[in-house]
């Protein structure tokens, strides 16, 4: 084989971004993944002519135009805006919290009578801190009833966010919820930013753009055969985890992670949403994703009379399981910039993504961060 000028470790997102600007400016480049796939975590499977989202829901949101072009440079992307559902004990709740869930919550039509019922709820946590003596809230329960009062807490957030974390909210830190935006106007679009959507014909055909011309190979381990791996190259763009890469020697990162469970159904339309969020405790999993709603709108819902659902269920991590979101509390940033001193003093190995840079990250930061590396 040729020399390289890069070895690119992963193809997800930002490995295969920075494979195809590599390319393009003319660098000889190799792409390996460990998984019998590319694509990292917004690969997708057909199911039943549905392109099922196998890490979990990926909608793709920016309001920077330059990021917005590139991707649909590669792949036009559809019009889906993401309006999820919560669903409290057979309650119907839009989200975010808008003028339609308060609506629904109490029966106010005016944004005016909607924000006089929440201060009143916020007043009530207030008065409940002070005569306990309690300044500053002393846990997540305290900050959201602050926050947003008892019923949108109680309905909303409490028994979904226990099952995200595993613990009670009470026994969880103020600082997970800094703040939960309210808005005041009838409008169910999740995010404020000027462009959403998914690629048309799923993220595949996103990841197949950026890829092509470029060899790749799946099934590949970089740790398996590292020394042979880093003799070929110039350069590593490295986009797994970090505490792996250097052995693990300052101990291993905390993750959170996320279970699937799957199902076909003998009907076309299940329950009419991309995303319903089960928001009671008493129900295990914490949100159902109907994947035909993220690329078939109208009639075409109906086209297949198929569907395919996921039910998400939040689980500790174990080592084993695959790492999804950075658990970033003191005790792991602290090990995590451990790591970061040693990546920073690398002159031939670029760390990105999430599990390199130990951060969440949302898919158009991904793509930013490296045009930018590019300019």
């Amino acid at each position: 084989m040729d020399r390289l000028d890069y070895l690119i470790v992963g193809s997800g997102l930002y490995g295969a971004t920075f494979a195809h600007l590599a390319h393009k400016a003319g660098k000889r480049c190799l792409v390996i993944d460990k998984r019998p796939h590319l694509g990292g975590n917004v690969y997708c499977e057909d199911v039943e002519g549905i392109h099922v989202h196998k890490y979990g829901a990926h909608i793709f949101h920016t309001s920077n135009k330059e990021v917005w072009d590139f991707v649909n440079s590669i792949v036009p992307f559809n019009r889906y805006t993401n309006s999820p559902v919560a669903n409290y004990h057979g309650e119907l709740y839009n989200l975010p919290f808008n003028m339609n869930t308060f609506h629904q919550m109490w029966g106010v039509n005016t944004p005016e009578e909607a924000q006089a019922k929440i201060e009143e709820q916020r007043a009530e946590a207030k008065e409940t801190m002070v005569a306990a003596g309690v300044a500053e809230p002393r846990n997540l329960e305290e900050q959201a009833l602050l926050l947003v009062g008892r019923d949108i807490y109680e309905k909303l957030v409490k028994g979904y966010t226990e099952k995200q974390w595993g613990r009670a909210c009470t026994d969880l830190p103020a600082f997970i919820i800094k703040r939960l935006p309210v808005r005041f106007v009838y409008d169910n679009n999740y995010f404020n930013d000027k462009y959403q959507g998914i690629p048309e014909g799923g993220y595949n055909k996103l990841i197949d753009g950026l890829l092509e011309g470029i060899e790749t190979r799946t099934d590949t381990d970089f740790f398996a055969n590292r020394e042979y791996w880093e003799s070929i190259a110039d350069k590593i763009v490295f986009t797994g985890k970090i505490d792996e890469f250097y052995g693990y020697r300052f101990g291993k990162l905390e993750y959170r992670t996320v279970r699937f469970e799957n199902e076909i159904l003998p009907c076309p339309n299940y329950q009419g949403n991309a995303v319903i969020n089960y928001t009671a405790r008493d129900v295990p999993y914490t949100r159902v994703i109907e994947h035909k709603h993220f690329e078939s709108f109208g009639q075409a819902v109906y086209d297949n009379p198929c569907t395919v659902i996921s039910r998400e269920y939040s689980t500790e991590w174990k080592d084993g399981m695959e790492p999804f979101y950075p658990v970033n509390d003191e005790k792991n940033n602290s090990l995590y910039l451990k790591y970061k001193a040693l990546a920073d003093a690398e002159s031939n190995v670029i760390f990105g993504g999430r599990l390199a840079e130990y951060k969440y990250y949302d898919m158009a930061p991904i793509v930013d961060r490296v045009l930018n590396l590019w300019k």
